[in-house]
């Protein structure tokens, strides 16, 4: 929509909500408004899409008034249970929708919805109805085919969209029950009858290896493929470079480089160096220069943007930048000339940055290591040590760099949530056969100190020319949860600072760091991360909460996210000087809508993410039902109590089969409390359980629990005491 329509727009709901406007017809608004001739058929347009979105409505003589209800534009989001909410833009609160006040809406639908109450008592959620479906959100639905001998109907994956969908008879002819499907909805019924739609893509039997995978990357609407124009564009890209050609860069191939990955990375986008100079360090990262070759508005950028990020799974990549770019002329392969994006930093004894140099290099890697092997060496290994001889003192050095670096942010309240990532190794057929936590080391925390110290250096550099620039940000959390968590930790004794009803990032810090070894950390951690914010990317900096700085960004890896990527593209223009005020404005238009498409593609991706790692976890618990293991409790809810196993599965105990009581919970405490007996379960406490049921469709993993005196603990996991 153009800036003078918006403002048409904008001025004729004014006039029409107007306290004093009295209804009048299209004509007579259009004499009052001045509306020109050759704007005639504009006018009537806005008039009918007010009408349509809710914002104003037509009697039935033909005269325009302000709604006789109360009525907003949202999202509608629907729970697996049958009931929903409206996300209104602006508003911290969702509208609840009751199942009879859905109206036919689905999952994700953009809708009009009359407001039914917007003042809640205290305890109660505001509630609207759905009145009119403005635009439909899920268009495909991935799920599994089921066929008889007339037509065929699809069950979808996502228990969000509650209705099978109809496919004839001739859409599904060759293919059997027990297919995933890809289906495209051509109509989504109404209250007497299904949806139905035509399949678009088969993707092969439900238990073909690795389908269960893709089906739910499809569902998400990630693109596993390029298109030509994307394809051809990368056919034009050299495969490897010619150092000749770029005589005006800083030519720093002679500096002893390394890259810091795990084993399997191949999108290789950040190499370090580092030497004395005098008492400081002079740190280099050395970043993978992308945007030489994925230029603006050209295939492969808008490709980009719509992508956001790569996505990480446990069997594959789906990868931001096609895999000749990812792992090929982007890459820094160790021994190939390769174009970077440096930044340079002079670093004092104290960890403070207190010089810096922006600039194009040409780098060659001399070893790509990973953080097994480097973590080895840091811890003496003599045969690692023997292998990099010639690097062993700068990996010493990194080491020292590092904790000085990570012992200045929490000097200054940086907060650093330790909790392990799950690891999933399947076989050859895509099955899970052990699952563990990956917990950080040395290695991990020299490169995480190394690249938080360049995005925070490149940022604040940008904040202070005032030139328009993409943040991430982690705004201050909201003082309701941080009151919350107040409460609870008045429990332990422990008391929050807070001023004004807000916290600062030293108190939380002071917080971990006062619980870290005792019995109830777990517990409190997990309670304080809930109670934050999700960061997310910004045309406007912020503070970051969690690292407790003024100045962050991404820089560090435009290979597989999209922001990287932009702000290489403003710092290159700004090394160049062709940072015009038509540039300036450019930016300045354009950054914002970058920033939300990029966030909400880190939350798809991160949504994959998750649902693939429960997918494979309870197929990897299905095997083994009837196993006892001990665990803690890890999160506790109305209906049940969540057990976490040391291999960072996680399964939940229902609240009608806990022993011995009716048990109900306590919000205050989160705990769940049993009536009778007063026996409590809370977060962090240790239990046993036995593996009860799995249920992949939902991929929801129960558990029961055991009592103690029952089993005991061998070579082979907890065994039976005794037979009854």
């Amino acid at each position: 929509m153009t800036d003078k329509r918006f403002n048409r727009k904008k001025k004729i709901k004014a006039l029409i909500n107007d306290p004093y406007y009295q209804p009048m017809k299209q004509r007579e608004i259009g004499y009052l408004m001045q509306v020109a001739p050759e704007d005639r058929d504009e006018f009537v347009e806005i008039l009918n899409e007010l009408v349509e979105e809710g914002s104003i409505e037509v009697s039935k003589r033909g005269k325009y008034m302000p709604p006789s209800v109360k009525t907003v534009k949202g999202t509608f989001s629907c729970t697996s249970k049958g009931f929903g909410f409206v996300t209104v833009e602006g508003e911290d609160d969702d509208y609840y929708i009751h199942e009879k006040n859905m109206n036919g809406a689905f999952h994700e639908d953009t809708v009009l919805m009359q407001v039914l109450d917007d003042h809640p008592t205290s305890g109660r959620r505001k509630e609207g109805k759905i009145i009119k479906i403005l635009e439909r959100g899920i268009k495909t639905v991935v799920g599994t085919l089921q066929k008889n001998q007339n037509f065929g109907f699809v069950i979808p994956d996502n228990l969000r969209f509650d209705s099978d969908i109809f496919v004839s008879k001739s859409q599904c002819k060759n293919l059997t029950s027990g297919f995933k499907v890809m289906v495209e909805i051509t109509d989504y019924g109404d209250a007497r009858r299904s949806p139905e739609g035509k399949i678009i893509e088969v993707l092969g039997h439900k238990d073909d290896p690795r389908v269960d995978i893709l089906s739910i990357v499809k569902a998400y609407g990630i693109p596993t493929q390029f298109e030509d124009d994307v394809k051809q564009q990368v056919d034009t890209i050299p495969s490897e470079i010619k150092a000749s050609d770029y005589k005006d860069r800083m030519d720093i191939r002679d500096w002893p480089m390394v890259t810091i990955d795990g084993e399997d990375a191949k999108d290789l986008d950040d190499a370090i160096t580092l030497s004395r100079k005098g008492e400081n360090y002079l740190l280099g990262v050395h970043i993978a220069d992308v945007s030489e070759y994925v230029t603006e508005y050209s295939p492969l950028d808008k490709e980009a943007l719509k992508r956001g990020t790569s996505v990480y799974l446990v069997d594959r990549v789906i990868p931001m930048l096609p895999h000749q770019l990812s792992n090929g002329i982007c890459s820094l392969n160790q021994g190939c000339d390769r174009l970077a994006l440096s930044c340079i930093m002079k670093v004092d004894p104290s960890g403070k940055v207190v010089d810096h140099q922006i600039a194009e290099t040409l780098i060659n890697v001399d070893h790509r290591m990973t953080y097994t092997s480097v973590a080895k060496i840091l811890d003496g290994d003599m045969e690692e040590r023997k292998k990099y001889d010639d690097f062993v003192e700068m990996f010493e050095l990194m080491k020292e760099l590092s904790d000085i670096l990570r012992h200045r942010r929490h000097e200054r309240g940086s907060i650093d949530f330790d909790f392990p990532e799950s690891k999933i190794i399947l076989d050859e057929k895509g099955r899970p056969v052990d699952v563990y936590p990956q917990v950080r080391n040395a290695a991990t925390k020299i490169i995480e100190d190394f690249m938080l110290c360049a995005n925070e250096t490149i940022a604040e550099e940008f904040y202070w020319r005032e030139i328009p620039f993409l943040y991430r940000i982690h705004e201050i959390p909201d003082h309701e949860k941080i009151d919350k968590l107040q409460v609870f930790l008045q429990n332990f004794g422990i008391y929050l600072k807070s001023s004004h009803d807000e916290i600062h990032p030293k108190e939380v810090q002071k917080l971990l760091t006062k619980i870290e070894g005792t019995p109830e950390e777990p517990l409190i951690s997990r309670l304080t991360l809930r109670s934050m914010k999700q960061a997310k990317y910004s045309a406007y900096s912020s503070m970051h909460f969690g690292l407790s700085t003024r100045y962050y960004c991404h820089f560090t890896s435009p290979i597989r996210r999209y922001p990287d990527l932009q702000i290489h593209r403003i710092i290159k223009e700004t090394l160049h000087n062709k940072f015009t005020t038509r540039r300036f404005s450019h930016y300045d238009a354009i950054l914002p809508k970058v920033a939300e498409q990029s966030s909400k593609m880190e939350r798809r991706a991160e949504e994959v993410e998750r649902e693939v790692c429960k997918l494979k976890k309870a197929e990897y618990m299905r095997r083994r039902i009837g196993e006892v293991h001990e665990g803690i409790i890890s999160g506790v809810t109305n209906w049940g109590i969540y057990v976490e196993l040391p291999n960072t599965i996680e399964g939940m105990v229902h609240v009608s089969i806990l022993p011995g009581d009716y048990y109900y919970y306590d919000e205050k405490t989160y705990s769940m409390v049993g009536e009778r007996t007063g026996r409590t379960f809370k977060l962090g406490e240790k239990v046993k359980i036995r593996v009860k049921d799995v249920d992949m469709m939902l991929k929801n993993i129960d558990f029961e629990l055991v009592e103690d005196d029952d089993y005991e603990q061998s070579e082979d996991g907890w065994k039976k005491t005794h037979c009854k």
